[in-house]
């Protein structure tokens, strides 16, 4: 019965591309026009931060010029898009158009990115927080959507809520890096009944954009805090500076 209700489904709701909507073969797929404008990281790339760098590796540690002017507090970190093109528009509508479809192939596309480098030792997986304020608002958290799909794909265990954040900040959009650390000083917390979960574990935070690192700063800070053995970090997208 299953095959022929889903051929059914698919009659009276054909897959859409998760980017456009034009008709595409399977569900929570892209079609190849906006495959092609979605620009996924790929070559080198940073292992602090994941933004891509010219040249090749040669087996040793590589790292940015931004995390070489600003060493990071977490171990390593990657990023499964460049924040841009058809990147940034679902990336907008996972947070803002209440699209959470996105999350699940968003996650295979981060499961991906990550590799051996952030999901070896069956990392706890956890997402950034938002103020109930910005909850209320929004009615759902984009990161802990990403972060559940995460978990699923790599089949591991997530903490919905091992972080708080108690004080309301003013929005990052259009701040320099400097103003956007200074900004979340002490804004995330551990949940003071679930942070004992960190306790010796490796912690993996998701988030869906990196910009300076100043979020996933803060939150490294906190998870630390509440004892965490190591600590890696994961976006969506990344936001690179332009050439």
């Amino acid at each position: 019965m299953r095959a022929p209700v889903q051929t059914v489904l698919s009659l009276v709701y054909p897959p859409r591309c998760l980017g456009c909507g034009g008709l595409v073969e399977s569900d929570f797929g892209l079609c190849a026009g906006c495959w092609a404008e979605t620009p996924f990281v790929g070559g080198t790339v940073c292992d602090s931060c994941g933004a891509p760098v010219p040249g090749e590796t040669d087996g040793g540690r590589i790292e940015c010029d931004d995390c070489l002017r600003r060493p990071r507090p977490w171990s390593d970190g990657r990023a499964a898009l460049i924040y841009d093109g058809r990147a940034r528009h679902l990336v907008m509508a996972l947070k803002h158009g209440d699209r959470a479809d996105i999350a699940r192939p968003a996650a295979d596309w981060m499961v991906r990115a990550a590799g051996p480098a952030l999901l070896a030792g069956d990392p706890l997986v956890v997402p950034i927080p938002l103020h109930w304020r910005r909850m209320m608002k929004r009615r759902y958290n984009q990161a802990a959507l990403l972060a559940q799909a995460v978990a699923k794909a790599a089949a591991l265990d997530w903490c919905p809520d091992l972080l708080q954040r108690p004080r309301h900040t003013l929005s990052l959009d259009h701040r320099s890096a400097t103003e956007r650390f200074a900004t979340l000083e002490d804004a995330i917390r551990p949940h003071p009944r679930r942070g004992a979960r960190a306790q010796g574990r490796i912690v993996l935070i998701v988030d869906d954009v990196m910009t300076s690192g100043a979020t996933f700063a803060a939150a490294t800070q906190a998870v630390r805090a509440a004892g965490a053995a190591d600590v890696r970090v994961l976006a969506l997208a990344r936001v690179t500076k332009t050439p």
